[in-house]
């Protein structure tokens, strides 16, 4: 992918320690890059995540912060392009989920989420825009969204915002940065096996998904690996679904 004995380029995944975003780390490597792997407390999967990473042969690193603390994200992203270089790719996989019908929804259901999963967005990628737009080399922004970002769903009004929020905001930021050669793109899961769905009744979604399966992390670790490509060069501002069939 690279020259021999050139750097190879160097990608930020968000919540890398665990499921789609510890998929996204693995394929990545596997596709020749390296990995600054972001936590926020599972400090052991990143570990882990970083191991395997190294055991594909590539470099890795950790690096922690809280999404919702603007100056913690700032503060931790300045210090790590000092020392490691600016990223080629960024991957913002990390969010959470506080599900719940709306009149049962806490004000602080509702705030962690936006915060999070919305503010993260700001808060992740303002500091590192001018860098990237800085090297004059083109660039990968890959954002994770979510089928209910697209159509909504029951019990996740204020997921369904956040992540319908990231599309738009995501869509606006490729018309900003297009002419830098730095794509933007949103990758939007449906149902993944991982332990975000241990709760849902899992015979019930199967039916509702034309292929009968729910997604693995895998699948969408691959589709994020394309567009970090350079064979994804021409593709920007899109909305990518990996769901099945749903929508």
């Amino acid at each position: 992918m690279t020259a021999e004995n050139s750097p190879s380029p160097l990608v930020l995944v968000t919540g890398a320690g665990k499921g789609i975003g510890k998929a996204i780390a693995l394929d990545a490597a596997k596709a020749g890059y390296d990995i600054a792997i972001h936590y926020g407390r599972d400090r052991q999967g990143a570990q882990d995540t970083l191991k395997s990473v190294q055991d594909l042969g590539r470099k890795g690193h950790l690096l922690s912060f809280d999404l919702a603390d603007r100056e913690a994200c700032r503060l931790a992203l300045e210090a790590d392009i000092a020392e490691h270089g600016t990223y080629y790719g960024v991957v913002l996989n990390a969010g959470i989920a506080r599900d719940n019908a709306f009149p049962a929804l806490e004000d602080e259901d509702w705030d962690q989420v936006i915060r999070t999963n919305l503010d993260g967005f700001y808060n992740v990628l303002k500091p590192l825009v001018m860098p990237l737009v800085r090297t004059r080399k083109p660039g990968r922004i890959i954002t994770i969204s979510s089928l209910s970002g697209l159509t909504g769903n029951r019990g996740q009004v204020n997921y369904s915002a956040s992540k319908a929020g990231i599309i738009g905001a995501t869509k606006a930021l490729a018309l900003e940065l297009a002419k830098r050669q730095i794509t933007v793109n949103c990758v939007a899961p449906g149902v993944i096996e991982t332990q975000m769905i241990d709760h849902i009744p899992q015979e019930e979604i199967k039916k509702m998904i034309p292929l009968r399966r729910f997604g693995r992390p895998e699948e969408v670790a691959a589709t994020v690996t394309f567009l970090l490509s350079k064979s994804a060069g021409y593709i920007t501002r899109q909305v990518i679904s990996v769901n099945g069939g749903m929508v």
